[in-house]
């Protein structure tokens, strides 16, 4: 029977040790829940129902969500491929069933490797993106 040299042995072990590794590290990670705290789902909508305030949603989100959430906010975006997560689909009813004011939250306070917006867009910015991402839920199939 031919022995396995050291080095193949070592090599054996590091590639396992990396695997396992990299396995806890995405699992961690990935499926980590990014849930809004209680306190956001009693924020209000200011602009819930302003058709103005959805139109400017839609400009801020093409310019600066769509790259990684996709343009009908599926999640698939030119960038999303190389992102660490996975986008939110803005579209999915798990999305779509979040309060304004968890949406609000999720906006203001970002998820690596989604940045904070707080100190980047306007709090009206965020509200209009709030009423944008509700006009891309699902519609139901006839």
């Amino acid at each position: 029977m031919k022995k396995i040299s050291r080095k193949v042995k070592i090599g054996f072990i590091l590639l396992v040790v990396g695997i396992f590794i990299m396995s806890f590290k995405h699992t961690k990670f990935q499926q980590a829940v990014f849930t809004a705290p209680a306190s956001a789902d009693a924020k209000v909508n200011p602009l819930k129902g302003d058709a103005n305030a959805t139109a400017e949603g839609k400009k801020t989100y093409d310019a600066n969500c769509a790259i990684c959430h996709g343009s009908k906010g599926l999640g698939d975006g030119i960038a999303a491929a190389g992102l660490s997560k996975t986008p939110a689909n803005h579209s999915s009813a798990a999305i779509q069933k979040l309060t304004d004011g968890a949406i609000f939250w999720k906006i203001s306070e970002g998820n690596n490797p989604m940045p904070s917006y707080k100190s980047i867009f306007s709090e009206t910015q965020r509200w209009q993106l709030v009423n944008y991402i509700r006009t891309l839920a699902k519609q139901p199939k006839k």
